[in-house]
C-alpha cells in the first residue's frame, strides 16, 4: 500500500472501509481454495494455508491483540493490571500456549470445510467480523482515552459510520443465507454472539474495548464462524 498520512479529515469514514480487508482476505482464500482444487492438493494444506492467509494480509496484527488479551486474562488481575499488561510488547507463556492452540484449531476447521459454498461462507466471515469490529468501536464505551483504536474512532463520523456497516452486515448476513440457510445462518449467529460475547468480556474485565481487545474479538469471531459453518454442515448431512 502507498505510504498514507493519517489525518483528521481522512480518518472520518475510515471506519466504515475496514470490512474492505475481509474482502480481500476472503478473496484469497476463494482463491486459495480454487487452486487446491485444481491442483488436488489435500485439505490439510488448504487449511494451513487458510490459516496463513489473514496472518500474511493483516501482518499478524490482530493475532498480537489476542495475545495481548490472553496474557491479560490469564493474569486474574484487575483491570489497572489487565491494562498495563496488554501493554507490554512481551508474550507470555498462556498467550503462547493459546496461540499454537488456536492456530491448529483454526487449521483444522479450515480443513473440515466441505465444497464451494461452504469456502465462501467462510469468505464471508472475514467481512462479517470487521463490520461488526467496526460497529462495536464506535459504540462500546472504551477502556482508554488514548491508543491506535481512538485514533480512528474519535474523529470518526458516527452516524454515517453505523449506517454503512449497518448495511454490510446486512448484505453480507444475507449472502451467506443464500450460500446455505443452516450454515450460512450459523456462522452469522455465532458471529453476533462473539460480538456479545465480546462487549461482555470487555466491560466486565477490562472497563471498556481497546485496540488489542478488538484484534481478540476478530480472531475469536472468525474461529467461532468456522465452527459454526463445519458443524452446522455436518449435523445437516446427519440429519439428513
Amino acid at each position: 500500500m502507498p505510504k498514507v498520512e493519517w489525518k483528521e479529515e481522512n480518518r472520518r469514514y475510515s471506519l466504515c472501509f475496514f470490512p474492505l480487508i475481509g474482502a480481500v482476505i476472503g478473496g484469497l482464500f476463494l482463491l486459495w481454495y480454487y487452486v487446491c482444487i485444481q491442483l488436488n492438493i489435500n485439505t490439510l494444506i488448504f487449511g494451513a494455508g487458510g490459516m496463513l492467509i489473514p496472518i500474511a494480509v493483516t501482518g499478524g496484527i490482530h493475532l498480537d491483540g489476542f495475545c495481548d488479551v490472553s496474557d491479560a486474562r490469564a493474569s486474574c488481575g484487575d483491570k489497572e493490571r489487565k491494562l498495563q499488561i496488554m501493554s507490554d510488547s512481551h508474550i507470555g507463556a498462556f498467550a503462547a500456549i493459546k496461540l499454537v492452540a488456536y492456530l491448529i484449531l483454526q487449521t483444522a476447521l479450515f480443513s473440515g470445510l466441505c465444497g464451494l459454498r461452504y469456502t465462501a461462507i467462510a469468505g464471508c466471515s472475514f467481512v462479517l467480523s470487521r463490520a461488526l469490529s467496526a460497529v462495536a468501536a464506535v459504540t462500546f464505551r472504551s477502556a482508554k482515552n488514548n491508543g491506535a483504536l481512538q485514533s480512528f474512532v474519535r474523529p470518526s463520523h458516527k452516524r454515517i459510520t453505523i449506517v454503512m456497516l449497518s448495511i454490510t452486515i446486512i448484505l453480507t448476513c444475507g449472502g451467506m443465507l443464500l450460500l446455505s440457510p443452516v450454515s450460512g445462518g450459523a456462522a452469522a449467529a455465532a458471529a453476533l454472539l462473539s460480538m456479545v460475547y465480546y462487549r461482555h468480556v470487555s466491560y466486565k474485565e477490562f472497563g471498556g474495548i481497546t485496540g488489542d481487545l478488538a484484534g481478540w474479538f476478530l480472531q475469536i469471531c472468525e474461529i467461532m464462524t468456522a465452527a459454526a459453518i463445519v458443524f452446522s454442515e455436518r449435523a445437516a448431512e446427519v440429519l439428513k
